[in-house]
């Protein structure tokens, strides 16, 4: 038993070797796919940056949030060149927290009200879903949608480029991109595909 253990261990041993070259990818994943939704989040905000202040600031139909034009500022800013950031790779680790903040004041602010998920695609909800009542809502009146447009309109040509559904809005995609930013936080940038490694490398600075 002794034996086939170490034998195992080598095997496996060997096989992380064989991995450690290509570690780097899984954080390239992470930062390429969150990079474009950051600049083109912030990118849309400072088009509309007065749109976005009166929203962030109005109690009745916004979020009612304080100091709205700086917020708004530093929402759009935050999301526009974090967003770069990640996609260089460079001052990954420093980028990711206030993005994380940025989330996490989203999910609080603007999407917690409407639970977890984002689109009521499905009865059978996460546990910690806390809007059921939400979720059925949605589901009859996007049913209800569909019978109008059975009815009254050509539904194959309507539905050609994709389903109708209900934007739930819950912090689904939030919640998600904060735990993305996590592990970007902690783990960088990524070995050999970020600017952070080569400029770390480059100041004698040992990441391997």
């Amino acid at each position: 038993m002794e034996g086939t253990d170490s034998g195992f261990n080598r095997i496996y041993r060997s096989f992380l070797r064989i991995l450690r070259p290509f570690d780097g990818l899984g954080l390239l994943g992470l930062r390429l796919f969150l990079g474009p939704i950051f600049i083109l989040s912030g990118l849309h905000k400072l088009e509309g940056i007065e749109q976005v202040a009166t929203w962030f600031g109005n109690p009745d139909w916004g979020l009612g949030l304080p100091a709205p034009h700086l917020l708004a500022w530093l929402a759009a800013l935050t999301e526009f060149l974090g967003g770069i950031a990640l996609v260089l790779g460079l001052g990954v680790r420093l980028a990711a927290i206030p993005l994380l903040v940025t989330m996490a004041v989203a999910a609080v602010t603007a999407h917690w009200q409407y639970g977890w998920h984002a689109l009521p695609e499905q009865t059978l909800t996460m546990p910690w879903e806390w809007r059921r009542d939400l979720i059925a809502a949605a589901i009859e009146r996007r049913d209800k949608a569909v019978e109008i447009l059975r009815a009254h309109g050509d539904y194959p040509w309507l539905t050609e480029a994709g389903h109708y559904t209900i934007l739930k809005n819950g912090i689904e995609f939030a919640a998600t991109y904060f735990i993305m930013l996590l592990a970007l936080l902690f783990g960088g940038g990524g070995r050999y595909v970020s600017l952070d490694y080569w400029i770390a490398r480059r100041r004698g600075i040992g990441l391997d």
